[in-house]
């Protein structure tokens, strides 16, 4: 046991603790390894350390690890040449055998880097084309990490980002982020496998869960091989997403037993890169969407799949030298027995280059009601080479060119306040192989068509 106190951090909540804090876990690392301890009853202000090897941080209850606000400590990139989101705190780079445990606190003073609190949210603070906020905890190239019971909160940026990481257990886990700050992701696996998210509590303005494939870390291929089970999600933009950052494979995916309440956008698949998405399976979801403003990514879709090509101002998404990108497919997404309370339908939506292929709803119950001043009757597509956002109105389900679409024993109804660009239970349009078995429910008004297909 290797206690920070020991090694002259003062826990006082002033003074700056990350040369103590980093001397106790170099010295138990280079010992072979063991727990590196935070008392309880201590404030540790610290600015960026390094996980090492064999080490694991325990945080006792009532110890609270914060990120110091001085923002010339913050120095290194979390994107590798890519400067302009983002830079590392807690991190750690090739260690084996690491985990931070405990029932304390790590908490990231994320508002302290934002300026100009909005009602809906807080505002940027660039310089030079740069925003160095930092990211709470990144694992980069590491095998064999364990993160359980602590809490996290008030992430800058995102908050647990592992990369390129293998056999990565995160269960008990507690993230409460800001509703206002922008990007301060939950959790992002990206370019991993073999990960393991369970009985987990989320609040975060932006991506709960969000699994991705960065094209700066390309090298470490696909995401794969994840589970996620019995957790419960707040989201300001979307709780569970899939992309939109895919340069490489995501695929055999698995979320079960998840709640999600009072989001932008309950599940979703966004692919904008050439990576393709597939094997992907969402079962015994309660879903409570609603609308927010212009600000969030989102339009109140429970459900939304959508494949894109990105907007050719997205320089630094794309390879070297290209200014144009590649829409991957989607295939093989299976939803069963989920469970939707929102201000907007469930939305599917593809390209000429990548339609999305072998979707399958089967039980999914969903009702429709306005909730929000918010003005509704949309589709939110962003970030994407056509327009954004799109008005056709609202319908229990909206898909548009796809191929292999079954639907199964689902049910769409309506709530007692119905504006009228409500309208069908169900809107096909450019759908090859469209299977419909039991589809329950009418349309928001007598006037309107219950089920419209269109070539």
């Amino acid at each position: 046991m290797y206690s920070v106190l020991d090694f002259g951090a003062f826990g006082d909540g002033f003074s700056n603790d990350g040369d103590s804090i980093q001397e106790a876990i170099n010295r138990c690392s280079e010992d072979g390894g063991g727990t590196v301890l935070f008392p309880s009853g201590k404030e540790y202000l610290t600015g960026p350390f390094q996980i090492k090897s064999n080490v694991t941080l325990h945080v006792e209850g009532n110890a609270l690890i914060k990120a110091s606000t001085d923002e010339s400590l913050y120095v290194e990139s979390a994107f590798k040449e890519n400067r302009s989101e983002g830079s590392m705190w807690i991190y750690a780079r090739e260690a084996q055998n690491i985990s931070i445990t405990g029932t304390g606190r790590i908490d990231g003073q994320g508002t302290e880097f934002m300026v100009d609190e909005e009602i809906s949210h807080y505002n940027y603070k660039m310089e030079n084309d740069m925003d160095m906020r930092p990211h709470l905890l990144t694992m980069i190239a590491c095998r064999n990490i364990t993160i359980r019971d602590v809490t996290f909160s008030n992430a800058a940026y995102w908050c647990v980002h592992p990369i390129g990481c293998e056999d990565v257990l995160i269960s008990g886990v507690r993230i409460l982020n800001s509703l206002k700050v922008r990007n301060c992701d939950g959790i992002d696996p990206d370019h991993c496998r073999n990960v393991r998210i369970s009985d987990c509590y989320i609040e975060s303005a932006d991506d709960c869960i969000c699994l991705k494939t960065r094209r700066e870390y390309a090298e470490y291929g696909p995401t794969e091989n994840v589970t996620v089970t019995g957790c419960t999600l707040v989201s300001t933009s979307c709780a569970i997403k899939l992309g939109s950052e895919n340069v490489s494979d995501i695929r055999n995916v698995v979320f079960n037993s998840i709640i999600i309440s009072s989001s932008n956008r309950g599940l979703g698949i966004q692919n904008r890169d050439e990576g393709i998405i597939e094997n992907i399976t969402f079962s015994n979801i309660q879903i409570e969407s609603r609308l927010f403003t212009d600000v969030w990514w989102g339009k109140a879709e429970p459900i939304s799949i959508t494949t894109f090509r990105r907007s050719e101002d997205s320089l630094r998404r794309f390879k070297p030298g290209q200014t144009r990108g590649i829409a991957g497919e989607v295939r093989n997404i299976k939803f069963h027995n989920i469970s939707c309370r929102s201000e907007n339908g469930i939305y599917l939506s593809g390209c000429d280059e990548s339609r999305p292929r072998e979707i399958l709803f089967d039980n999914v119950r969903i009702e429709i009601n306005k909730i929000t001043k918010h003005s509704g009757g949309v589709y939110d597509r962003r970030p994407c080479d056509v327009d954004g956002i799109i008005s056709p109105g609202t319908s229990g389900f909206h898909l548009n060119s796809a191929d292999d679409v079954e639907i199964r024993n689902c049910r769409v109804s309506w709530g007692e306040f119905r504006p009228d660009y409500y309208g069908h239970v169900f809107y096909a349009k450019d759908v090859n192989d469209l299977f419909l078995d039991s589809i329950k429910g009418y349309s928001a008004y007598e006037t309107k068509e219950r089920i419209v297909i269109e070539d």
